[in-house]
């Protein structure tokens, strides 16, 4: 296996929430990291006008990006219109072919927003589809024959889209780098409101440690933690790999 893993998430500030911290470990092994959300954030406010919100949001990212040291890759879509179809799966195909990642972090295929799990489903089919010819990227990118490994996030709540209690099967230990996981996610200063206002999430910061804690207590060993489950192999690697398992594993 390489070394570089992509992020790929639904809306600006997903990444800091589930994700963040394995990321940092990942970039402390030497990992390029790779930065992406599908949607640009265009309805995650109650004040800002659409134009005022994507570019807020959009700085808010990037900013969050540099502060980690990964390459930033633009949104394609508004908020809401994450949908499992073939040109967003096209344009994600092109830029996995351009990372060549070996691995591609994903949010749960079950949770509460359909945003989510379509980017997950949009995220499963273009890492199927890199290999394949005939199936033209938009912008159109060579076909790539290698391996690559999918995991998905634990879903925002610790639950699937029925209340479900989601059980990792690897957690990650993410207590040495909780400070600057806490600091990405405040560079997202636009989503403190909307998330009271949406949510209910008093003080977003603390919501995103005390469910840090959360699955740092599933694991029964962790402080705090970040939680994966490991997409079946079929099609993605000639074998089952674990990269994940095999640097973190509990």
């Amino acid at each position: 296996m390489g070394k570089t893993v992509l992020a790929l998430v639904a809306h600006p500030d997903d990444i800091e929430f589930m994700m963040a911290g394995t990321l940092f470990r990942l970039r402390d092994r030497g990992y390029e990291v790779h930065y992406m959300t599908v949607a640009n954030g265009s309805c995650g406010t109650t004040e800002y006008g659409y134009d005022e919100i994507v570019r807020m949001r959009r700085s808010e990212a990037l900013a969050a990006a540099a502060y980690m040291g990964a390459v930033y890759h633009e949104s394609i879509v508004n908020d809401f219109e994450v949908f499992y179809q073939d040109e967003l799966i096209r344009k994600v195909v092109a830029v996995i072919r351009k990372v060549k990642p070996d691995m591609v972090l994903l949010p749960s295929m079950e949770d509460y927003m359909e945003d989510h799990m379509n980017s997950a489903r949009i995220g499963v089919t273009a890492a199927f589809a890199k290999g394949s010819p005939n199936y033209i990227s938009i912008p159109p990118q060579a076909a790539i024959q290698m391996d690559v490994v999918l995991y998905h996030a634990m879903p925002a709540g610790l639950r699937d889209m029925m209340g479900n209690p989601i059980i990792p099967a690897l957690f990650v230990d993410i207590s040495g780098v909780m400070d600057r996981k806490t600091a990405m996610l405040g560079m997202h200063k636009s989503q403190q409101a909307w998330l009271d206002a949406s949510q209910g999430m008093n003080e977003y910061l603390q919501t995103m440690q005390g469910t840090s804690r959360q699955v740092g207590a599933l694991s029964g060993k962790f402080e705090f933690a970040e939680g994966w489950r490991l997409h079946n192999h079929l099609g993605y690697s000639r074998t089952r790999l674990d990269p994940l398992g095999d640097l973190f594993g509990s």
